[in-house]
């Protein structure tokens, strides 16, 4: 993993890649997010899972994304990939509990679609949803901007 780190910032800093500050993230509204900063689309028992605007915000460039094999089980608020940014590595968390079905392999050659589109093309996983109560674990939007901005504040 050293070595893939070492070739990621090289490579970033050959390609000159930046990313614009910006002084608010998205948040979208029938969403559903952790207090670890990954998102939840929920559709039926289907839930469709990415990292927030916030979040790759401060990662920053998004150079790798280690994702979960299709089949595997994952549970609620544990680790089940990482997204390596030319600044850090940072671990992934399920939002909910369930067998994974799909995965985005764009990922693979494009991880910055992570950064350019994080709830749209930029997601990570597909779930089916083992546990349908845990969702009320999560925020919706206003209390994850407030989050954010608390957060924010703290540091």
């Amino acid at each position: 993993m050293a070595a893939r780190l070492l070739w990621a910032s090289r490579a970033a800093s050959h390609l000159r890649i930046s990313v614009f500050p910006r002084g608010f993230a998205t948040v979208v509204k029938d969403l559903k997010y952790a207090d670890s900063h990954e998102w939840v689309k929920v559709d039926g028992n289907s839930a469709t899972i990415g990292i927030t605007d916030h979040a790759q915000d401060h990662l920053g460039d998004v150079v790798y994304v280690e994702l979960p094999e299709v089949g595997v089980a994952v549970k609620q608020n544990t680790n089940f990939g990482a997204v390596e940014s030319v600044k850090a590595t940072s671990d992934i968390n399920s939002p909910v509990s369930g067998k994974v079905v799909e995965v985005n392999e764009e990922l693979n050659n494009s991880p910055g679609l992570v950064n350019s589109s994080p709830y749209e093309k930029g997601w990570i996983m597909k779930v089916e949803i083992s546990d349908a109560a845990e969702l009320r674990n999560l925020k919706d939007s206003d209390e994850y901007s407030k989050f954010c901005e608390e957060e924010d504040a703290a540091h």
